[in-house]
């Protein structure tokens, strides 16, 4: 049997498959995270493309979650899976220790988008062991151990992105790897500083982590790690100033800067990273997700000159099997381009300035469970509450089972009217693909408008 007979049967197999046989196998072998096993019913989905996917019943969804928010080019770009299927037939895996013609050029990419000064690129598999290696990189640059992030944040479920991380997420994994202490970031529609305006939230935020800066010893503090703008734990973007503040904590003090851009980067905010819209240099950024939309698993850290030097004649005690995969590469190098003649990154902001930020703001205006709205790009949140003076969550936070009831019920009118959306805790994120059109984001917010009667019917 030659290769292409082979890869025709296996197609023709995998092809035949009906939903029901998709089901049977996922129930009887595929262990899904974050997950009660036995209380699970996964979607079987037949293929996608653009920004929609299709079930096998031929119902047909607008992904406006673009999955885990990583899909940034759509679904089968044609110029990314043209790069993957170029690359196997030439050469399908290499190791790290070998140069490779994709894996250089992914990371002349990936340092030409990035801030002046940060020109090296460490490859990983995803965005947790990113965060993983920036840590270790930031301790052995500086001599110190501790690392700051916020309650407010998800960075990974490695074991030590998952200390990293404040959400309930790392509450079964604790205790966690040692030195990590969390802080309070800005977040004006909930403040922790019963703030009042931004500039009042970005001062007083500010002002905090100088506290634990203090109480917790300048000197035994290797990095804070920041998600640039916050990701699931609320699309959180922060006061004008508040970055720039941070930045000059860390100069003063000696503490590296790592800016966790695994699902802010590569044009989910209208950029290709987030740090681009306040001017901001961090040490480290982590990235993943956008920038190759998961096509193949791919991730790394964008390393600045100083920290580089720090390895010169040292070695980096770190590494991977798959560091660099000359088909995850091969995938990153036709997305940048793409992004870059097709316009995306212009495409992602136009959407946020021009379609979802002024619709979302007219939606909230009809519905008295929105409590707030904000974003950029197409990274969009929409907080839902019980009472909009009180603030009262339209769930409480962390809620599960009869508690988060609310929620489910929105999200199930969404899917009902065709859309895939993006639930977590209280909010409803607007974050489809950089590609989708303003006609496609106008359809889905339509149906978001529709499902949000639903969770009307819970306000006070």
């Amino acid at each position: 049997m030659t290769d292409i007979d082979h890869r025709t049967v296996v197609a023709a197999h995998l092809e035949a498959m009906d939903e029901e046989q998709v089901r049977a196998l996922d129930r009887d072998h595929v262990f899904h995270s974050w997950s009660a096993q036995g209380l699970i019913d996964p979607l079987p989905i037949a293929r996608a493309q653009g920004s929609y996917f299709w079930d096998y019943s031929g119902t047909r969804y607008l992904d406006f979650s673009s999955q885990l928010v990583n899909v940034n080019i759509g679904y089968n770009h044609p110029k990314v899976v043209a790069a993957i299927q170029e690359q196997a037939a030439r050469l399908a895996t290499i190791s790290p220790a070998f140069a490779n013609d994709a894996r250089s050029e992914a990371a002349r990419l990936i340092t030409e988008v990035a801030p002046d000064g940060l020109s090296a690129v460490f490859f990983t598999n995803g965005g947790a062991e990113a965060n993983e290696n920036a840590i270790r990189m930031a301790r052995l640059h500086t001599g110190r151990h501790k690392v700051l992030a916020t309650y407010r944040s998800y960075h990974g479920a490695t074991a030590g992105a998952i200390t990293l991380t404040g959400d309930p997420r790392r509450w079964p994994s604790e205790p966690g790897v040692a030195g990590i202490v969390h802080f309070w970031g800005p977040y004006t529609y909930r403040s922790a500083f019963h703030s009042e305006s931004e500039e009042q939230e970005r001062d007083r935020a500010l002002q905090h982590l100088r506290d634990t800066i203090m109480v917790e010893g300048a000197h035994t503090i290797a990095a804070i790690i920041l998600e640039t703008v916050v990701g699931t734990n609320g699309i959180l973007v922060p006061p004008d100033g508040y970055l720039q503040g941070v930045r000059d904590l860390c100069d003063e003090h000696g503490i590296m800067l790592i800016a966790d851009e695994v699902m802010a980067g590569f044009g989910r905010c209208g950029e290709w990273f987030a740090v681009d819209r306040w001017g901001i240099r961090p040490d480290l950024i982590t990235f993943a997700k956008g920038v190759n939309s998961g096509y193949v698993p791919l991730g790394g850290v964008v390393i600045s000159d100083e920290i580089r030097a720090t390895f010169d004649q040292r070695a980096f005690p770190g590494g991977l099997t798959y560091s660099g995969h000359p088909l995850a590469c091969a995938s990153a190098v036709a997305s940048i381009n793409a992004f870059r003649e097709e316009g995306i990154i212009e495409n992602a902001r136009m959407l946020g300035t021009d379609v979802i930020g002024p619709r979302l703001r007219e939606i909230a205006a009809r519905h008295p469970s929105v409590g707030d709205v904000r974003g950029l790009g197409v990274f969009w949140a929409v907080e839902l509450v019980r009472d909009r003076d009180t603030r009262e969550p339209l769930v409480p936070y962390n809620a599960a089972g009869e508690s988060a009831r609310p929620m489910v019920a929105f999200a199930a009118a969404c899917k009902q009217r065709g859309l895939w959306p993006f639930t977590h805790f209280n909010r409803t994120h607007v974050v489809p693909p950089c590609t989708t059109t303003p006609a496609e984001v106008l359809e889905g917010l339509a149906i978001l408008d529709e499902a949000l009667d639903v969770a009307d019917e819970h306000t006070a």
